[in-house]
């Protein structure tokens, strides 16, 4: 071991799950659509690396939500999940409950939030994030801390995309209008192409799942099957009473005593409830012998859900009209949480069967926990089930489309006994042996701890730096090309603005340029040396009037940098032709494209993957191409230089014109975008503090200025984003 490992303190580890209502004491789990499996994991996850002597802190970092629908508990800065864990909820975008899908738009008000939070309370060891919109805010957060990170997917938008599409959801427009998925489908690829480690349920969504995109590297995905909580879920004991919920599906079924086809998941397309009630309703052998019990989340009002849980649960009960079901399915409105275990209880205790028919199932963390408890499980042949039924021996795969299929399993189950006694001891025993939450934390620190052991300690954790850039307290910093640049007399203006303003203002520029570009510039227009210039696409950084090169930024960026294999790579290709030499730069490969002849920018992007490169391409102006390090551009420098000085994002002004820009204009920082700007960044203006000044160029960046009040006491008029 070497003294680099042996300095290093015990473990910070950061995990991200953004949407959902996430509360450690009596989670509300299928109380929306969000509010489910995902919640289990991060939290047992943290729970239990909160025992272990190699983990110093956990945090399981959320979104904070004012919001009197859901209660005060999610409005709670922190809350303890045990010794040496916690939940920390930060604020950003709307104080109300939103969906996962409507939460893309403030991820980078994340991303900042989050550095400010790490800046207080220290630089985690590695960052954890959960679902795609936690692996967007997450990856950022890695690439710019230079911190290791870990994905988990949960679930991945171009299989929930498939599968729809051939369940027949025909107007991908309308999907896409929903579900957002070329935003989901971009933070996925942005999080693999990160990720030092991509943790995986099974291996199926390693082979059929994760191959499905450009940044997939098998070397980098681990197969570590989640746990059950086994102090909650455990085989039947001594006869006791009936439990708590008894009481609410009685009313529901005339022979409440019989056995039992147990169905529980949230109401969503993906959980496929219309098909196993068809497969219920066409059987008289299974009406017969059974009564089926369907547990679909939580609700007051059916009018009060979202439209697709509505759709899902109106189908359902039109399912029931239709084949007369009265008296033999229960569906109550609600339940405890506590009442899930001793529900899985009793349906054993009935000798029932518990059923899982989704079109996909990453994993299924019911399916452990009516196992643990003694229940036989038949479930979809797609993912987690394949595992569980494969390493436990518990149950029947089928096809969740096949109702005839889903038929002939559950009678298997219901009219073999000795079978049924098979399963389920079977259960008992698999799950304990295979899913139990300290073998998969002991798997998971295993790994951690080989990532940490060879990555370099973050150049922003040194805190002998000083605290702020001499002289001013704030900073205005804007785009070159079209936004400062553009008329003359406008950047008089706002160079005889700044002269006024006093020492007090900073100014910088960020540019695709060159450094010795931007300087001859600024000596042909006899304008003042900038405090701050972020060049070559924000690859590199120089402060003060002598232009002292940011080190800690160049060592930063250099990590999985290897410009000579990204020529050796790009240069053959047809319609690529490198810039000249003075466009280059130490860490910028540029090229000029011909797209009539040069492969897409996404074919790029996967040679660039399938070679082993860890870089971000950047496509401009329909003709230029520039590599630049994964760590590098000019939202990420900005955010480094604004965390090692110790600026509030609300000290940062910062102004751009075109599609380049949007990076850094989005976030808590305060944007302007000039009156001159492209088309591309309309998409911008209902965000908060992005100000759509009327003038252009300098003018723009002017007015700006004095809609924030930059150089007086700092206000916001555009920060309301309800």
């Amino acid at each position: 071991m070497n003294d680099s490992e042996t300095a290093r303190p015990p473990l910070r580890i950061a995990l991200i799950s953004l949407h959902g209502l996430i509360r450690g004491h009596e989670p509300e789990l299928g109380r929306d659509a969000d509010t489910g499996g995902q919640i289990k994991y991060v939290l047992e996850l943290a729970r239990e690396l909160g025992t272990r002597d190699e983990v110093e802190c956990v945090e399981l970092i959320t979104r904070q939500i004012f919001d009197d629908k859901v209660g005060p508990d999610y409005a709670q800065v922190e809350e303890s999940l045990g010794p040496k864990a916690k939940i920390i909820r930060l604020p950003f975008g709307p104080k109300r409950y939103l969906k996962k899908e409507a939460l893309w738009p403030y991820l980078e008000m994340f991303v900042d939030q989050c550095l400010m939070h790490f800046r207080r309370s220290g630089i985690p060891c590695v960052i954890h994030g959960h679902y795609a919109d936690a692996g967007y805010a997450g990856s950022q957060l890695a690439r710019l801390l230079h911190t290791p990170y870990i994905f988990t997917g949960h679930s991945l938008g171009r299989v929930k995309r498939e599968r729809l599409l051939e369940k027949g959801s025909n107007d991908a427009s309308a999907l896409e209008q929903t579900y957002h998925f070329s935003a989901r489908n971009e933070a996925e690829e942005m999080s693999l192409e990160t990720a030092s480690m991509v943790i995986t349920s099974t291996s199926q969504e390693v082979q059929e799942q994760y191959e499905m995109y450009e940044h997939y590297q098998p070397d980098r995905m681990e197969v570590i099957p989640p746990g059950v909580d086994l102090t909650l879920f455990f085989p039947n004991g001594e006869d006791g009473p009936a439990p708590r919920i008894a009481d609410q599906l009685a009313p529901f079924l005339i022979d409440a005593d019989r056995p039992m086809i147990l169905a529980v998941a949230r109401p969503d397309d993906r959980k496929n409830f219309e098909t196993l009630v068809k497969a219920y309703g066409e059987s008289r052998k299974l009406r017969e012998l059974a009564n089926l019990v369907l547990i679909m989340g939580r609700r007051d009002n059916i009018r009060d859900l979202s439209a697709g849980q509505r759709r899902v649960i109106y189908n359902v009960l039109g399912l029931i009209d239709l084949y007369d079901l009265y008296g033999h399915v229960a569906y109550p409105k609600t339940h405890h949480p506590n009442d899930i275990p001793e529900l899985y209880r009793w349906a054993a205790k009935r000798h029932g069967v518990f059923v899982n028919p989704a079109l996909t199932e990453p994993f299924g963390l019911t399916l452990l926990e009516a196992a643990a408890s003694g229940l036989p499980i038949v479930a979809t042949h797609d993912g987690g089930p394949r595992d569980i039924i494969g390493n436990c021996q518990n149950g029947l795969l089928i096809d969740p489309t096949d109702t005839q299929a889903i038929e002939h399993a559950l009678l298997r189950a219901l009219t073999e006994p000795d079978q049924w006694s098979t399963w389920s001891q079977n259960g008992i025993d698999g799950v304990r042996q295979h899913y139990s939450w300290q073998t998969h934390v002991t798997r998971y620190l295993r790994d951690v701890q080989e990532i940490v052991s060879e990555t370099a300690l973050p150049t922003l954790a040194d805190r002998r730096v000083p605290r702020r850039l001499p002289e001013f307290d704030r900073l205005i910093i804007s785009d070159l090309d079209n936004t400062l640049d553009g008329d003359d007399e406008a950047l008089k203006d706002f160079v005889d603005m700044l002269q006024g303003a006093g020492r007090h203002v900073g100014f910088g520029i960020a540019t695709g340029r060159r450094l010795d570009d931007v300087l001859s510039w600024i000596e042909e227009r006899n304008m003042p040396r900038p405090d701050v210039l972020a060049t070559a696409v924000g690859t590199e950084l120089y402060y003060g009037k002598d232009l002292l090169p940011d080190a800690g930024w160049k060592r930063q960026i250099s990590a999985f940098w290897k410009p000579d294999e990204v020529r050796r790579v790009l240069d053959g290709i047809e319609g690529l032709t490198r810039q000249p030499d003075h466009e280059q730069t130490e860490f910028k490969v540029s090229y000029q494209v011909d797209c009539s002849v040069a492969p897409p920018i996404q074919r790029i992007r996967r040679i660039l993957r399938e070679a082993g490169l860890r870089v971000k391409v950047i496509f401009s102006l329909g003709m230029f191409l520039d590599i630049l390090p994964i760590r590098g551009g000019s939202d990420l420098s900005l955010r480094h230089l604004a965390y090692r000085w110790g600026f509030a994002p609300e000290q940062l002004l910062v102004a751009g014109d075109s599609g380049n820009d949007e990076g850094m204009l989005k976030g808590r920082t305060l944007g302007v975008v000039v009156g001159n700007y492209g088309k591309e960044l309309e998409k911008l203006r209902k965000l908060p503090r992005i100000y759509f000044a009327k003038g252009h160029h300098a003018r723009g960046i002017l007015e700006g200025v004095e809609y924030y009040n930059f150089l007086g006491h700092i206000r916001i008029p555009n920060d309301n984003v309800e």
